[in-house]
């Protein structure tokens, strides 16, 4: 799996790809990652990478004349040429990072997983000209209702989230399977929808007057198997009642 992250913050990935499960895919060789500077793809000598927007307003635009040269460096070929759109998305995602754009989801990290690349583009400022989301991106994502001074820091939240589902990342392979928003275990996916992961302890038994429930201690791994469910689905209920549909 290869991740090319375009940005005009270079510098800022030197910090969260030395550390857990990305370092350790990247020196095991299970994923790749490039950082790409943006303003090598501008030719004026400000390299400038932003502008004003038409029709007014705050703010400056992310111009597209040097995000599209830098994706179109990192394709080997213009956008639309040579490969069918179908066949480029089904191999390489261009994906835009956007307070605008469809939130990210477990399940989008799922299907990422099985790609042969990522491209990011980082967006700044108040936004990306429209036509680089139009045409360039195959998607325009969001890692939250809520809004980032950059694209960068939601790049790296995405890079990890599909990191630790690749063949080999994680020391025990069940652990993507049986955790929140994952409905790899039966016991939590509740009306076919992803539960909340059930809560979790560990030693000691009670602590500062908290005990943990006796039935995870009592050795009866069908009642602690009902307790989880129960309790998945009342964290999920208190936590994220909007994933409990219908």
């Amino acid at each position: 799996m290869r991740f090319e992250l375009i940005t005009i913050f270079p510098e800022f990935f030197a910090g969260p790809l030395e550390h857990g499960i990305v370092r350790r895919a990247r020196e095991t060789g299970l994923i790749e990652v490039r950082v790409q500077d943006l303003r090598e793809f501008t030719h004026d000598r400000h390299r400038t990478v932003d502008d004003r927007p038409f029709g007014g307003g705050e703010g400056m635009v992310m111009k597209p004349e040097p995000l599209f040269a830098a994706v179109e460096s990192l394709l080997g070929r213009g956008v639309g040429d040579a490969t069918e759109p179908a066949e480029r998305e089904s191999k390489t995602a261009i994906v835009l990072l956007s307070a605008a754009g469809k939130r990210f989801t477990q399940e989008m990290a799922r299907r990422y997983a099985g790609l042969e690349r990522i491209i990011f583009i980082c967006g700044r400022y108040e936004g990306v000209d429209e036509r680089v989301a139009e045409h360039l991106a195959t998607e325009e994502i969001s890692v939250g209702d809520f809004v980032l001074s950059g694209g960068e820091l939601a790049a790296m939240l995405v890079v990890d989230a599909v990191t630790r589902l690749l063949p080999g990342a994680l020391g025990n392979e069940a652990s993507a399977q049986n955790e929140s928003f994952s409905a790899g275990d039966s016991s939590r996916a509740g009306d076919g929808h992803p539960l909340l992961d059930y809560p979790h302890y560990t030693r000691p038994a009670e602590f500062r007057g908290w005990a943990v429930p006796e039935v995870l201690i009592g050795g009866n791994h069908a009642e602690v198997a009902k307790w989880r469910a129960a309790a998945a689905r009342e964290k999920t209920w208190r936590n994220r009642p909007d994933l409990l549909r219908g």
